[in-house]
């Protein structure tokens, strides 16, 4: 199964203004792509998250910490953690993957 950001980028905004669109799902794993514009207001998730930067740029505020991010970057958050975009560019735009039980995985 294949899709591109292109094709995920025509389904934003979503009908309730949604800026992520569900591309593939697979038991416990759930692709998105995730464009944020202006501020980043999502709040901790119930599953371990990968992100793998498609474009743009900015900072990537994780608990008490901060990084700067471009395309090509890769941030994994475990589950619960706050974690949040912030001073991203207009063209910002990444892949996020959810999967494992609720909580996150064991290490």
């Amino acid at each position: 199964m294949q899709h591109s950001v292109e094709h995920a980028l025509q389904q934003l905004p979503g009908p309730a203004g949604e800026r992520f669109a569900v591309v593939m799902t697979h038991g416990s794993m759930r692709t998105e792509l995730y464009a944020p514009r202006g501020h980043d207001p999502q709040q901790p998730h119930t599953q371990d998250e990968l992100y793998f930067i498609h474009s743009g740029q900015g900072d990537f505020v994780q608990g008490d910490e901060r990084f700067p991010f471009k395309a090509g970057d890769a941030l994994f958050v475990p589950a619960g953690q706050v974690h949040r975009f912030e001073n991203f560019s207009d063209d910002f735009a990444t892949w996020v993957v959810f999967w494992g039980p609720p909580g996150g995985e064991k290490a």
